[in-house]
């Protein structure tokens, strides 16, 4: 089984950090991205919901503004609800894994440390000499 989903688009506003009860950090922005149209067709954009968690959630809220580019990594994921007349309702949304910089330089603006991408809390950044000897050439 396979849940990846990769965005570029906008984004709608500007994302705003808040904290779980038990001080995890998350945000919810949208991302505005052009689907593929055909010659002559008008052009389409879907909105598509995005949650960021932890390290990533501060990064985002730190480092992007209503309009600018964004690429984002992550997997799909659906949730029930009711909404506040009882009815029952699915929200689809990417968890993001990582979220990156696009655009020209004028767009974009680097983290403190000089990076342009963030990666999960977790991981540790992968490098060319890490997997070399499994190449087939």
């Amino acid at each position: 089984m396979l849940n990846c989903a990769i965005i570029m688009g906008r984004l709608t506003a500007d994302p705003e950090l808040r904290t779980t009860q038990s001080g995890l950090s998350v945000t919810s922005f949208t991302v505005a991205v052009d689907r593929a149209y055909k010659s002559g067709d008008e052009r389409q954009t879907d909105f598509i919901n995005v949650v960021a968690w932890r390290g990533t959630a501060d990064f985002v809220t730190k480092h992007f503004t209503k309009g600018q580019m964004i690429a984002v990594q992550g997997s799909i994921q659906t949730r029930n609800y009711e909404d506040k007349n009882g009815n029952k309702r699915i929200a689809v949304e990417i968890v993001a894994d990582s979220v990156s910089f696009c655009g020209g330089k004028s767009e974009s603006k680097p983290a403190e440390n000089g990076s342009f991408t963030v990666l999960p809390d977790e991981a540790e950044p992968f490098t060319a000499e890490d997997d070399l000897d499994g190449l087939p050439f």
